[in-house]
């Protein structure tokens, strides 16, 4: 890996973040999907609470809540870019967006059904 002769600065480190934050805030004010993702993903931490469930089922949460926000946040950027690249009407631009929303839909449900597969059963057993 290329260095470009810089030495390592924990400041520039630290700094690379801000893009990074900013993309995230972008997304968390633009886009309505995210903020449904976020109402599921405080959902399934306060039943996770709730519930007291075990560690494996809060990494399982956790894990489907990182891909489903990661998802997102990249199915934005790609209907960015392809709004930059293809600004009218295109019926590939149209089917590379559908692509991408795809495949949160696909992690969105995986979700939801791991998220009845730890719930439900503790639901049961605590009568809730």
């Amino acid at each position: 890996m290329e260095n470009d002769g810089k030495k390592f600065s924990l400041h520039a480190r630290i700094a690379s973040f801000k893009p990074a934050i900013h993309g995230i805030k972008f997304v968390l004010m633009n886009e309505h999907n995210i903020r449904i993702h976020l109402g599921a993903a405080l959902t399934a931490i306060i039943l996770g609470f709730i519930f007291n469930i075990g560690k494996v089922e809060w990494l399982v949460i956790l894990l489907c809540i990182g891909l489903v926000m990661t998802l997102e946040v990249l199915n934005s950027a790609v209907e960015k870019l392809v709004d930059l690249v293809s600004p009218g009407k295109n019926e590939k631009a149209r089917l590379v967006k559908d692509i991408a929303a795809g495949a949160v839909l696909i992690a969105a449900v995986i979700s939801l059904i791991a998220g009845l597969i730890i719930f439900i059963p503790h639901a049961i057993a605590t009568g809730k």
